[in-house]
């Protein structure tokens, strides 16, 4: 791996947004080249013994994972040095498994469980036939199967101690077989998605005895989740969103009759979820030019037309430190938008403008943010960006040897 070394403000400027996320987080907290910083220099790292040497040397903190066709990538946040190389399946899907320090990589096993910090792909599997969505919220880890709709509810904190054996999980039977997703909140309700064969209809709402207290099949082809602030829940739909507040569920309509939003971008400390929107269901390919912006106080939903030359995917946004909205675009720029206006605030150059993907799993650029720091790929480039959200300056950028695909953060 060809590495443009962090210059020493750059690096500062690293670890002083590295250092405040940790103190909020610790361990247990719950989508040609530009210039990089001056006085950059090249640090070569290549194959398992460079590896190997790299993560003897590097401290213990938050960790980039990537994955490529047949592997995983663990990175250092700071340096981008490639601390471990790990041979999996063709194509797999990593979510944070919420401690810090775990991340679950989705296999045709089950959820296997990659230990960032040391790093370490363990023998660790959660057995699934179909491993779908992961959810950390309020101190809990929740696995779903697509094969059985059955939910896995896990102690967050556990899997610090998983020391060659997983920890125990409450395991949730599901109703009918679906594409589906569930989150718990901090008093134990849990919310879970509906569906069957024919289609997936809308939500349920289980006590922490897992009892129905609650119901709502008015969400066609329900998807995606978000908690926002005060543990409000925000399911999409494919002509609106249902919004979970307080032991009652809401129904928001789309403006148009097909408006589907199927991932949600949220931060707890925001009202506002932002999402990706669909309204025409013949379109073909995955980019998108809305998105919409749903407001849970007043529950309200409005779609905004993103300028001409800005597509995404679902790989492509994610929310800042101060709650604003990143959206990766195709015009090879990050776009900063303010959630409660609707505008755009600024615009960065990070990569070279791209095409969209012929399929969903296809590598192409997405984009995860730690603190201050965003981290971006290049597929096209084999390359990993370090972008300061600060300052808009890309302050790190590492060439890999292989072509990254997706990426989640274990935040230390």
């Amino acid at each position: 791996m060809k590495n443009r070394s962090l210059s020493r403000g750059a690096l500062a400027a690293v670890a002083a947004s590295l250092s405040g996320v940790l103190a909020l987080a610790g361990c247990a907290s719950n989508e040609e080249s530009p210039d990089t910083a001056d006085g950059a220099g090249t640090a070569d790292v290549t194959g398992a013994q460079g590896a190997t040497d790299a993560a003897a040397t590097a401290a213990p903190g938050p960790r980039v994972t990537l994955t490529y066709e047949g592997g995983v990538l663990v990175l250092d946040v700071t340096t981008l040095d490639v601390l471990g190389d790990f041979d999996s399946e063709e194509f797999t899907r990593l979510n944070p498994a919420g401690d810090g320090r775990h991340v679950f990589v989705t296999t045709s096993e089950g959820f296997q469980l990659l230990d960032a910090e040391t790093p370490n792909l363990t023998d660790l599997v959660v057995e699934a036939d179909t491993a779908a969505h992961v959810v950390s919220h309020a101190g809990r880890t929740v696995l779903y199967d697509d094969a059985t709709s059955d939910t896995m509810i896990f102690n967050t904190a556990d899997f610090l101690d998983a020391e060659g054996a997983l920890p125990d999980a409450e395991v949730v039977p599901g109703v009918d077989v679906h594409h589906g997703v569930s989150v718990v909140l901090e008093d134990d309700t849990l919310l879970t998605s509906v569906g069957d064969d024919d289609g997936r209809t809308g939500i349920r709402v289980l006590d922490a005895d897992r009892n129905e207290i609650a119901s709502n099949d008015e969400c066609p082809g329900v998807h995606g989740e978000g908690t926002l602030q005060n543990e409000v829940v925000v399911f999409g739909c494919e002509d609106g969103v249902l919004i979970y507040d307080n032991g009652e569920i809401h129904k928001v309509d789309a403006p148009d009759e097909y408006g589907r939003t199927g991932n949600a971008y949220v931060t707890e400390t925001s009202p506002i979820m932002v999402g990706d929107y669909k309204d025409d269901p013949d379109a073909e390919g995955y980019l998108l030019q809305k998105i919409v912006l749903v407001d849970t106080e007043a529950r309200t939903l409005e779609v905004i037309e993103l300028p001409d030359g800005v597509e995404y995917t679902w790989r492509g946004i994610a929310r800042g430190p101060q709650d604003e909205a990143l959206i990766l675009a195709t015009d090879g720029s990050v776009h900063v938008l303010d959630p409660a206006s609707g505008e755009i605030t600024d615009s960065w150059d990070v990569i070279e403008a791209w095409d969209g993907p012929d399929q969903w799993q296809n590598p192409h650029p997405a984009i995860k943010v730690n603190g201050d720091i965003a981290y971006i790929t290049e597929p096209a480039a084999n390359t990993i960006h370090a972008l300061d959200l600060t300052t808009g300056e890309i302050i790190a950028s590492a060439e890999l040897d292989q072509t990254p695909n997706e990426i989640a953060i274990a935040t230390g």
